[in-house]
């Protein structure tokens, strides 16, 4: 298989998976906290991935560790309570086209900090995806009032956590095998997310019996199993053979597997929120190299 279809290859089953995530997180909500499905999704994805790749931890050196460790809380740290939280009030679908400024940020913080090719079109995009975040985020605060209406800017705050994690594990990380990355990041965030999971007091009387509590632990296994485990691994393997807007341009497909879950749960997208989708996907289809491989790439 060339590297031109695999990666392809990935970034349609990552769409495919990713988009289901954010329906899982919003069944993992009926009955766990936010604090509680983080921690959940971190301590499954952990024993997951050791099962599998322990013994891939040897090879990461020595001198990449620090890179491993903050890639893990920015990556997958943080933003699993922030997606949690988000859910709580604005819809599955739409945050997942907010996910959307992630290739946006990857830009900006590729030309800022990691001697990305300057383009004006791509600066462009920029502009015009970030035009549609704010239709989307303007349309949260008409929908919603108060203190509710931020919400969506926890999704905003994911994305931009991504970004960093995309370009540092593209130039900082070259080389040290996908699962190896995906392991180490998720061993150096297991113990904090324990300690979150202490202090919240997790219902263990309700684990086990018919609950909303097992239940939801159910999809946040499916969803530690596929859309962390796996998708992690199979991310990661996709931006060491593309580049990191390539990697991020898997928001051209799950947005509208996101949404599609989100209708048949009963959600609503209406016609600005559908605009602002468009006007993300354009931001995202203007930074996205276009350039088809040169005849005698190599192969893997």
């Amino acid at each position: 298989m060339t590297i031109s279809i695999k990666k392809w290859v990935y970034l349609i089953l990552l769409s495919i998976i990713w988009g289901s995530s954010y329906i899982l997180i919003k069944k993992g909500l009926v009955g766990l906290t936010p604090l509680q499905l983080g921690s959940s999704r971190i301590i499954m994805t952990t024993m997951i991935l050791a099962l599998f790749g322990w013994k891939q931890l040897q090879k990461i050196p020595k001198e990449a560790w620090k890179w491993i460790v903050f890639t893990g809380f920015v990556g997958t740290f943080f933003p699993s309570y922030l997606f949690a939280f988000a859910e709580t009030v604005i819809d599955s679908s739409v945050a997942a086209v907010l996910n959307g400024m992630t290739p946006l940020f990857t830009l900006i913080l590729g030309l800022l900090f990691f001697n990305s090719k300057f383009k004006w079109v791509k600066i462009f995009g920029v502009l015009v995806g970030f035009a549609g975040t704010l239709v989307l985020v303007s349309n949260e605060f008409t929908l919603r009032s108060g203190e509710q209406s931020w919400y969506a800017f926890l999704v905003v705050a994911a994305t931009l956590c991504y970004s960093i994690n995309v370009n540092l594990i593209k130039y900082k990380l070259q080389g040290v095998p996908a699962i190896a990355i995906a392991l180490g990041n998720f061993v150096s965030i297991i113990l904090p997310a324990i300690g979150v999971l202490l202090f919240v007091d997790f219902p263990w009387s309700e684990v086990g019996v018919a609950s909303d509590v097992s239940t939801s632990l159910g999809y946040v296994f499916i969803l530690s199993l596929l859309g962390t485990a796996l998708a992690k691994v199979m991310f990661n393997e996709l931006v060491s053979i593309s580049t990191p807007v390539f990697s991020i341009s898997i928001t051209y497909l799950l947005p509208m597997v996101a949404i599609g879950w989100g209708i048949l749960d009963g959600e609503h997208f209406t016609f600005v929120q559908w605009f602002g989708c468009a006007m993300i996907l354009l931001g995202v289809y203007l930074i996205t190299d276009k350039k088809r491989p040169k005849k005698g790439a190599s192969k893997t």
